[in-house]
C-alpha cells in the first residue's frame, strides 16, 4: 500500500511540473512574464451581448456590441439571420434631443439682463 501511495505521489508531483512547465514556455513565448499572465491586466473585452428579446419560442433578437458597433442578430430559426449590422453604439448618458428644438432655435444668442442692474445705473 505504501509503494502505491508513493507512485500516485510522485505520478502526481510529475503532472505539476509538467503544467508548470507547459505554462512558463507559453508565457515566454508570448513575450509576457510569468508572473504577469497571471496578476497582469486583463484585455479589454471586445464582444458582449447588450440586449435579447425572444420572438416565440424558439428564435430570439440578439444585439451584439463588437468594437464599440452593435449588430442585430435573429438566432434560433433554420438560418441564423443579420438583420441590421453597423449600428452606432448609443451612449446612456446622451439625452436624445427633440426633432421640435432642432426645427426651432432659441431666440435669444445671449440671456437677457436681470431688471437689478438696469436700476442701479
Amino acid at each position: 500500500m505504501g509503494d502505491f501511495l508513493f507512485y500516485i505521489f510522485l505520478l502526481a508531483l510529475l503532472a505539476l511540473i509538467v503544467v508548470a512547465g507547459v505554462w512558463l514556455v507559453r508565457s515566454y513565448l508570448n513575450g509576457v512574464s510569468p508572473v504577469a499572465s497571471i496578476f497582469g491586466p486583463r484585455p479589454e473585452r471586445r464582444l458582449a451581448i447588450v440586449d435579447q428579446a425572444a420572438v416565440d419560442s424558439r428564435r430570439r433578437l440578439v444585439l451584439l456590441r463588437r468594437d464599440n458597433v452593435e449588430h442585430l442578430i435573429m438566432t434560433g430559426g433554420p438560418v441564423d439571420v443579420v438583420i441590421e449590422t453597423g449600428i452606432p453604439e448609443r451612449r446612456a448618458h446622451a439625452a436624445p434631443q427633440s426633432a421640435e428644438a432642432e426645427l426651432n432655435p432659441p431666440v435669444f444668442s445671449r440671456p437677457p439682463r436681470s431688471l437689478g442692474t438696469d436700476a442701479a445705473e
